[in-house]
């Protein structure tokens, strides 16, 4: 189990203005925006506006504070994100913008490299087992409030905005318990067995 804390975590402003970024975790660790076979952050949204794009890359959004926006992917009818909403899974090739309800937001993001992995968010609001569910990788997300977790004998206790990695071969099934009525989030992630080289 790997234990991090907001205060560790990268911000930077958006190349075109409008809100930044903090990245929570990124695989491998040392990868770039450009080249990543999965990425999990926050972002804080202060202005309408086009969403960046990321070629072969699928994606999941959900909203953490704020009132909300109206999302367009592509030539689809907008979607009404807010806090209350399950998250939402898009191309990150596609285009997409935002119109935000009333004033910023922040929100979760999580994507992976499509066809080397894929990923599940699910909204967490009472005490849950973790067992992986055939995914390879577990980030649980303390998105409004303290976490307690806890996996084969080690406990630990996020606070709102810390992070908890877990795999699935060494860390085994984890209760996750949040302190919080609104829950926690958590990402699930795998490798596609149908590719070159998966033994």
């Amino acid at each position: 189990m790997k234990i991090v804390r907001t205060t560790e975590c990268r911000t930077s402003p958006w190349k075109k203005g409008g809100g930044s970024t903090t990245e929570i975790a990124i695989s491998p660790p040392s990868a770039s925006l450009d080249a990543f076979d999965w990425r999990i952050s926050t972002a804080r949204v202060a202005s309408d506006g086009p969403f960046s794009e990321f070629p072969g890359v699928d994606r999941t959004l959900a909203v953490l504070e704020g009132d909300g926006l109206s999302l367009t992917i592509g030539d689809s009818a907008p979607i009404v994100l807010d806090r209350n909403a399950e998250p939402v899974n898009f191309p990150g090739d596609t285009r997409a913008a935002a119109r935000l309800h009333a004033g910023e937001i922040r929100d979760l993001n999580v994507m992976t490299l499509r066809g080397a992995f894929e990923h599940r968010l699910v909204h967490i609001r009472q005490p849950t087992v973790c067992d992986f569910m055939r995914y390879d990788v577990a980030v649980v997300v303390a998105s409004f409030g303290d976490v307690n977790l806890q996996s084969f004998g080690a406990k630990a206790t996020l606070a709102r905005g810390d992070a908890a990695i877990l795999a699935r071969e060494s860390d085994g099934n984890c209760k996750v318990t949040p302190a919080a009525e609104t829950g926690c989030y958590l990402a699930l992630l795998r490798i596609c067995r149908g590719q070159i080289g998966w033994a």
